[in-house]
């Protein structure tokens, strides 16, 4: 389906359609394009764009992408402020990797940078993140640490205490986790442009990117200073624990496609395709049993402890089907017996 970008654009926005943004000042430095999808993140936006024109680099543009939000009108309201300062995109929903692929396609800067519309960044973001690949020609996307806030476990942690990076991100770094790539990056534009986001995937189209960014021979590089400030909501799609399992899952079964399957990528895409299986029969068993299915609950935590060949699971199976009245309530009350998961910290 062909977006129409700038359809039902209110006038002030419109005005600024074929804006080159803030790419003042810029003779001899980087131009950076910064994308931000929108959808439903009204109550946030604005304060994202102050963090964006906060930065101490000049020469951005920043290109605001309507994904089909249902709070478009106060989305609307909310820009027009900025409304001489931003390049304002339209089009129907099609999820962040279609808004990030638009946003790509009207960048215009050396660099793309990306940013969630209700993420924050630090003054000093676009500065820190183009003197590192400024300083390291040798890789083609970088990121940097953040730290959480909003609604999560994790308020006030940093990215990567949680999601730890360690050594050269390679693919096999990627798949094993040894590596978690923070989505607000900043890359060389024709990186971007070549490989873009899969619009089939409608969520961890950022995993999937960087493995296929490192399949082509393409490098990420990394540094630890904490540059964004990520917010967490409970509303939002990736606090659903068993929806980001599910496109995890599809997205390691999709990778097996770019490499040999002798490779050593290939062997650990099997093995982490048959955790991520496991893993995603826990979270069913679980839905399982807060519905009071306890049949259905029994099959999910059966295949799941073909991975796990967990005690705790084979006797959780085993007291389901001896007392399951029994065991409902005490789900209920804590949540016993299965193995824990970590909030997922992708979008």
């Amino acid at each position: 389906m062909k977006s129409s970008p700038q359809a039902a654009v209110p006038s002030a926005l419109a005005a600024r359609a074929d804006s080159t943004g803030q790419f003042t000042n810029a003779s001899g430095a980087e131009r950076v394009s910064v994308i931000i999808p929108a959808y439903n993140v009204a109550p946030y936006i604005a304060e994202t764009l102050k963090s964006v024109f906060a930065q101490t680099k000049s020469a951005f543009e920043v290109i605001v992408v309507n994904d089909g939000s249902p709070d478009t009108a106060e989305l609307e309201e909310l820009l027009q402020p900025f409304s001489d300062r931003i390049v304002y995109l339209k089009q129907e929903n099609r999820g962040l990797s279609g808004a990030r692929n638009t946003g790509i396609r009207a960048a215009t800067g050396d660099l793309i940078a990306l940013l969630d519309g209700d993420d924050l960044w630090m003054p000093r973001y676009l500065e820190t993140q183009t003197q590192f690949l400024r300083s390291h020609p040798e890789y083609d996307l970088v990121y940097c640490n953040a730290r959480f806030f909003g609604d999560s476990a994790y308020e006030g942690r940093r990215f990567m205490e949680v999601c730890p990076s360690r050594g050269e991100v390679t693919p096999t770094a990627i798949i094993s986790q040894k590596c978690c790539v923070f989505v607000s990056v900043t890359a060389r534009a024709e990186a971007l442009r070549e490989l873009g986001f899969d619009e089939s995937l409608r969520s961890c189209e950022d995993f999937d990117c960087w493995l296929r960014l490192t399949s082509s021979g393409r490098r990420i590089g990394y540094h630890r200073q904490i540059l964004v400030q990520s917010r967490k909501r409970d509303a939002s799609l990736s606090a659903d624990p068993t929806w980001m399992a599910e496109w995890h899952l599809k997205v390691l079964k999709k990778a097996s496609a770019h490499w040999p399957k002798n490779s050593n990528e290939a062997s650990l895409l099997e093995r982490a395709t048959v955790q991520k299986t496991a893993e995603l029969a826990i979270l069913r068993g679980k839905q399982r049993l807060r519905t009071g299915d306890v049949n259905s609950a029994v099959i999910e935590f059966a295949e799941a402890r073909r991975y796990y060949g967990s005690v705790k699971v084979t006797a959780l199976i085993l007291l389901l089907r001896l007392v399951p009245g029994l065991m409902r309530y005490l789900f209920r009350l804590r949540g016993i017996l299965l193995p824990r998961h970590k909030e997922s910290t992708t979008r």
